[in-house]
């Protein structure tokens, strides 16, 4: 009985770890993201992942803005950019649902100004 209830612990364990595995979503993704107005601009996202440790870059029009503050946890994305426009600097917020070669993103401006865009970055085969 003391085997049985120790094999099951260890089992139980083990899927708990697998299920707590970081997605790996290093590489280049592209997506179609939501500007002013409702114009639509492609941006690059070019991830590495170590661990949970997210860093990379978002290429668009605003040019190449580094990574800060990445995570990725099972299928969940996180990280922010610091923007710079007109003297001023805000942050961009991008909350993700990571699906095979797809993730589902959310991107909030901090200060709550703009609209929350909703968008779907692709992996570059």
């Amino acid at each position: 009985m003391k085997f049985r209830i120790a094999f099951l612990a260890l089992g139980l364990a083990l899927v708990g770890a697998t299920l707590a595995v970081a997605a790996d979503v290093s590489g280049k993704w592209t997506a179609q993201v939501p500007g002013r107005g409702g114009q639509m601009n492609e941006s690059t996202f070019t991830f590495k992942v170590d661990g949970d440790k997210l860093t990379g870059t978002v290429s668009g029009r605003q040019g190449e803005i580094p990574i800060s503050d990445g995570k990725v946890s099972g299928d969940d994305i996180s990280f922010t950019t610091t923007v710079s426009r007109g003297g001023n600097e805000f942050k961009v917020n991008y909350k993700g649902k990571i699906s095979g070669d797809e993730i589902r993103f959310t991107r909030v401006r901090e200060g709550g100004q703009g609209q929350p865009a909703e968008f779907t970055a692709k992996r570059v085969k």
